[in-house]
């Protein structure tokens, strides 16, 4: 693999999707200095300062009164819909403007390990929050971000939290936590464990008034539970530092990160697991093992897209309300929409993103794309002789190479540069990664 090969192909993983310009300058900077500025970016985040958040004020839902009629309750409704919509747009658009995009691709990782759902938790306050959560602890050791979550309020109240009282304990997050979020399947625990973990984290509520989670000692279990073979009178803090603290959770959440940046086809090497998140992050990209991940992984749609933006200059924030909509249809289209994850298990990967249906979507959605595309790229493009489109094409979008079936496709389209743009967003060379 050359030294650009290389550099593209870190970008590829580490970011949303890098542009010609960027793997320019990470050739030239050389593969150890470009990881050292991803992992550690100096100065602030000017892209992302340029799409600030969303303000919301309190749950529109929560401010009515018992005698509150239907029609007042519907309008609620729409109005918290309105705010998750808004809030899902923003994001977007901060992942493609984002200049931290290794930061911001790990946000998007956390998001989808600790899958929780707006069509559940119904606060886009509260999803605000988790995603601020992460996003402040995401890059360091698992203690305390475990520790942050497990009184995470839209967490609470997507996995039944605020129902788990020493009366009637609710194990659902107790288990989620273990199998999903640390320890994995097969982690060394059992359902003695999942039972004894609920009574620690007994006593959670969520006001939704202020948004925050509040602990009421009355329904909580102070009681002695033995986990995973230790015995003592464990709440929430301590079976989080439990948990978080075994050796296991420190493979199974590398393990989880292998998947989601180099792939399920090569195995993951044994010692990934770092200090922090970010050191397990330089272990996996710096793994010889990982070099040889290059066209192995399907791009999740929401990494497709942000990608593709990036590239042909689409900046989300300064397209119309209609065209943030079309993106977000699109997106519903593939099944992947930020702050909506299917289930607690999170978005599945591989192969499943490629199916006929999605094609079609993914093919409206290219259409938008090339259609939006920043003026100077398709000049670009246009400058280039008709022959040599596909190679200025490939560089665009950071592709290493055609195949023959590809560039045959190709070639019949060199003489218009949205048809040509659309068809190569759709190749297989550029879903998989």
């Amino acid at each position: 693999m050359t030294e650009r090969e290389a550099v593209a192909h870190l970008l590829r993983r580490a970011t949303f999707g890098p542009t010609a310009d960027e793997v320019d300058a990470a050739e030239r900077a050389g593969f150890g200095a470009t990881l050292d500025r991803l992992l550690t970016p100096d100065g602030p985040d000017r892209g992302a300062a340029a799409t600030p958040a969303p303000a919301f004020g309190p749950d529109p839902a929560a401010a009515l009164g018992k005698d509150a009629g239907r029609e007042q309750r519907q309008q609620a409704n729409r109005e918290r819909r309105a705010q998750v919509t808004a809030l899902t747009a923003w994001w977007l658009a901060r992942m493609v403007a984002a200049e931290h995009q290794c930061d911001e691709k790990l946000l998007f990782f956390w998001h989808g390990h600790w899958a929780t759902g707006a069509q559940k938790v119904r606060s886009a306050a509260l999803m605000q929050r988790q995603l601020q959560t992460l996003r402040r602890l995401g890059r360091g050791p698992l203690v305390p971000l475990v520790d942050a979550m497990v009184r995470d309020p839209a967490l609470i109240l997507w996995l039944d939290g605020q129902q788990n009282t020493r009366r009637a304990p609710n194990e659902n997050l107790a288990r989620e936590l273990m199998e999903l979020f640390t320890l994995g399947i097969g982690g060394g625990y059992g359902e003695v464990d999942v039972k004894e973990g609920a009574r620690a984290l007994t006593g959670w509520t969520v006001d939704r008034g202020t948004g925050t989670a509040r602990f009421v000692a009355r329904r909580h279990d102070p009681g002695p539970k033995v986990i995973l073979g230790r015995r003592a009178a464990f709440d929430a803090a301590s079976f989080a530092a439990l948990l978080a603290g075994r050796p296991e959770a420190a493979r199974f959440v590398a393990g989880r990160l292998w998947f989601r940046y180099a792939g399920a086809q090569v195995p993951a090497p044994t010692d990934l697991a770092g200090p922090d998140t970010v050191g397990t992050l330089r272990r996996i990209f710096t793994a010889p093992a990982f070099a040889q991940t290059r066209d192995t992984l399907v791009k999740q749609p929401v990494e497709w897209l942000v990608g593709a933006a990036r590239q042909l200059g689409v900046r989300p924030a300064a397209l119309s309300e209609a065209g943030r909509r079309r993106l977000l249809s699109g997106l519903n289209a593939l099944d992947q929409v930020p702050l909506r994850p299917p289930s607690v298990g999170g978005w599945p990967a591989g192969t499943a993103w490629l199916t006929t249906s999605s094609l079609q979507a993914r093919l409206r959605l290219a259409d938008q794309l090339a259609g939006a595309a920043d003026a100077a790229v398709l000049d670009r493009l246009a400058a280039a002789p008709p022959a040599g489109r596909p190679e200025a094409l490939a560089r665009l979008l950071v592709v290493d190479r055609w195949s023959d079936r590809t560039r045959a496709a190709l070639a019949p389209l060199a003489g218009e540069p949205r048809r040509l743009l659309v068809a190569a967003l759709v190749s297989p060379e550029y879903a998989v990664s």
